[in-house]
């Protein structure tokens, strides 16, 4: 039986993700000198903010790529570069995003900045050898449902009223 993607869902809060965003810049701290953060927005962004200021990086930059159509992935197409003069070719500079699914965002971004460190929270099967460092690797079946896509609501109990 084919499940639907909130069938086999991951909730993610806001805790959990700013605990596993600070776990990743712990990955990273010996992994390079970074002197700049490239967030793929918009999912990267939260786990950017956190990754640079633990490992104190000052600079930080978005890029943004369109890939979903709600919950349907289409063709990745960049809409916003960051700042190439201080990009190159990404020497020095971290890639921060939510998660990896197929890596079909990653490698429109990757071949916009060759030499980067792209690093996610998440890692999904498929796309996992598009990332350099991750910390969750998740079944490719499975949806995570990041808390800025979520809100608090009453919930029946399990057991009759």
């Amino acid at each position: 039986m084919d499940r639907l993607p909130h069938e086999k869902g991951f909730h993610v809060s806001w805790d959990q993700l700013h605990r596993d965003a600070r776990a990743l810049a712990w990955r990273l701290q010996d992994e390079g000198a970074w002197h700049m953060v490239v967030a793929i927005t918009r999912g990267g962004m939260a786990p950017a903010m956190i990754v640079a200021r633990e490992l104190d990086i000052r600079t930080v930059d978005t890029i943004s790529v369109k890939s979903y159509q709600h919950q349907t992935q289409a063709e990745p197409v960049i809409i916003k570069a960051p700042d190439m003069d201080l990009v190159g070719d990404g020497t020095g500079v971290l890639i921060v995003d939510d998660l990896v699914d197929t890596g079909r965002t990653l490698e429109v971004v990757r071949a916009r900045m060759p030499k980067a460190h792209v690093a996610t929270v998440y890692a999904k099967p498929k796309g996992r050898a598009m990332v350099d460092t991750f910390v969750t690797e998740v079944s490719q079946d499975t949806w995570i449902f990041f808390p800025w896509d979520m809100a608090l609501q009453y919930v029946e109990p399990y057991r009759g009223a």
